[in-house]
């Protein structure tokens, strides 16, 4: 490949904390510009997420449906959820939110595609995992809370998928990037061998092994 992003640090010549949650914060700024002037930049500060994929037997991906607030939508999405400890290994979050939110564990495990969720207003970096050979996890299932609390579990064909992302019937971008991203893999060639394993490194979120 002829291209690929690279990492720059513009100088910083101030910053901020207006606002703090429990999660999240915003940062407000000031750098300097290739010109030598400055520009205020306010932007979402994020721990960093991981989603997954997960692929059973028949071609199916197990999704969630859950209500969101911010966008006042209930939105189908993946099995997904933040990196709440900082270093933590994503792929042992991935796990864990598989586990919660679905009650399945998977034997096989790839990286299957890394993206920056909103680059112009957040630094929140996603990793979405591909899981295979699905079983039904053991013991009790886990009790969510709030919006988790109602969530509707499908398994959806890999191809009704792909078709409702383009024709505009599903919005959430973790599930548009990773069911195009597996059909992408899919076609090429090598199809899922070509996929990076699942502790590839991540320099957008350093972990420990």
């Amino acid at each position: 490949m002829g291209i690929a992003d690279t990492a720059e640090s513009w100088e910083t010549v101030d910053s901020r904390t207006p606002f703090q949650g429990a999660k999240t914060s915003v940062s407000s700024d000031r750098v300097r510009m290739p010109d030598g002037s400055l520009a205020t930049r306010d932007y979402q500060v994020h721990p960093g997420s991981v989603c997954v994929v997960a692929l059973d037997a028949d071609g199916a991906v197990l999704v969630l449906r859950q209500y969101r607030h911010p966008v006042r939508h209930r939105l189908w999405e993946l099995p997904a959820g933040l990196l709440d400890v900082p270093g933590e290994n994503p792929l042992h979050a991935a796990q864990r939110e598989l586990y919660e939110e679905a009650h399945v564990k998977a034997e096989t495990w790839n990286v299957l595609v890394d993206f920056f969720a909103s680059p112009g207003g957040s630094d929140e970096a996603v990793r979405v995992f591909l899981a295979r050979d699905l079983s039904e996890a053991e013991g009790e299932r886990y009790a969510g809370e709030g919006e988790e609390a109602d969530m509707e579990l499908a398994r959806v064909p890999l191809a009704d998928l792909v078709r409702g992302v383009l024709e505009g019937r599903f919005g959430n971008a973790a599930l548009a990037t990773g069911v195009l991203a597996l059909a992408t893999a899919l076609a090429a060639p090598g199809g899922l061998t070509a996929l990076r394993p699942a502790d590839a490194a991540w320099p957008a979120r350093p972990y420990r092994p």
